[in-house]
């Protein structure tokens, strides 16, 4: 089945960019368009996409709130790539603690783009080492409290799960995974869905999130 997108952003022309890029692939099916937030979970309710490409600031109702709220009213929710000219911190914090599974800038070169939105469709979510970086520089300013409900989650991983999670949170792919735990990469993708699903957690960009939130790793430690 092809990769069912949703195209959200309040510049046409960008929009426009976005359908060339990605309608020529292979597997790839623009299925919509909208040019604010409102417009976009109409869109959704009615097309179901897999990935909506999203815009962080657009009218009535910005990238981020649209996100919170796909993320509750539809089962499955789709998965969201954030694409947005904004590259700060506070952006991007809140856009992943939204639910986003992936960031990525607009003058992003077009094949990542391509290589976003099929990582994302396949569950993966996509951060970064750098973006995963300024995300724990973020909860450093912010200074959390571990979440209760989190450390009740955590209690529930194994060693080997807890350690997958750890690395995970310092922005390690399965194959970076797989070397420093000197397992398979295939182990290393079971582990990382395993500790997805018991923390109801949906993507990598998540548990990046949920890692910091509860206390487990904390800014300024050792991987």
């Amino acid at each position: 089945m092809p990769v069912r997108v949703v195209l959200a952003d309040d510049q046409a022309m960008v929009r426009a960019g976005f359908r060339m890029i990605l309608e020529v692939e292979p597997g790839v099916d623009v299925v919509g368009e909208a040019e604010d937030g409102e417009q976009v979970l109409a869109l959704a309710h009615r097309t179901r996409p897999d990935v909506i490409v999203m815009d962080i600031r657009m009218p009535r109702l910005d990238g981020v709130a649209a996100t919170r709220r796909l993320l509750t009213e539809l089962q499955p929710p789709p998965h969201v790539l954030m694409v947005t000219t904004f590259d700060d911190d506070e952006t991007l914090y809140e856009a992943l603690s939204a639910g986003a599974a992936g960031f990525l800038l607009k003058n992003a070169p077009p094949e990542q783009l391509v290589e976003a939105v099929r990582t994302i469709a396949g569950g993966e979510g996509l951060l970064s080492a750098g973006v995963t970086r300024r995300v724990i520089e973020e909860f450093a300013r912010r200074a959390p409290e571990p979440a209760s409900v989190s450390t009740e989650l955590v209690s529930e991983l194994t060693d080997r799960e807890l350690d997958v999670l750890r690395l995970m949170a310092r922005g390690l792919s399965n194959a970076e995974l797989a070397d420093r735990l000197v397992i398979s990469e295939g182990t290393a993708k079971t582990h990382v869905r395993r500790v997805l699903m018991k923390l109801g957690l949906r993507n990598r960009a998540q548990a990046v999130v949920f890692a910091y939130e509860s206390g487990l790793v904390q800014p300024g430690t050792p991987d």
